[in-house]
């Protein structure tokens, strides 16, 4: 390999390193996207420390575009379904997926 050739396949490689770096997150999922998914999922889990009702501890909250999964364990349906009018009730909440599972 030429100095030109090791030149042009650096400059390549770098370009590639920069543009996938401030493009691209989570599968496809911009930056921006990512710390508004953040800030849902942080302010969801707050919301349930703040709930009599819902363990926070207890139940676990992700974010993606906009969707809030919910998995973990629950002692009750009535702490099940409350813990997911909650995630509905943030803005920005497009959809709730509940996998919680009632375990007294």
């Amino acid at each position: 390999m030429n100095t030109a050739q090791f030149f042009g396949v650096g400059l390549l490689t770098g370009s590639l390193l920069a543009m996938g770096g401030c493009t691209v997150m989570r599968e496809q999922s911009t930056v921006g996207q990512a710390v508004d998914d953040t800030a849902i999922t942080t302010q969801v889990k707050a919301r349930f420390a703040e709930s009599p009702v819902v363990s926070a501890l207890a139940i676990n909250v992700e974010t993606f575009h906009g969707t809030v999964q919910l998995s973990g364990f629950a002692k009750s349906e009535n702490e099940r379904a409350t813990a997911e009018s909650i995630a509905r009730k943030v803005p920005n909440v497009k959809s709730v997926k509940n996998d919680i599972v009632v375990r007294p």
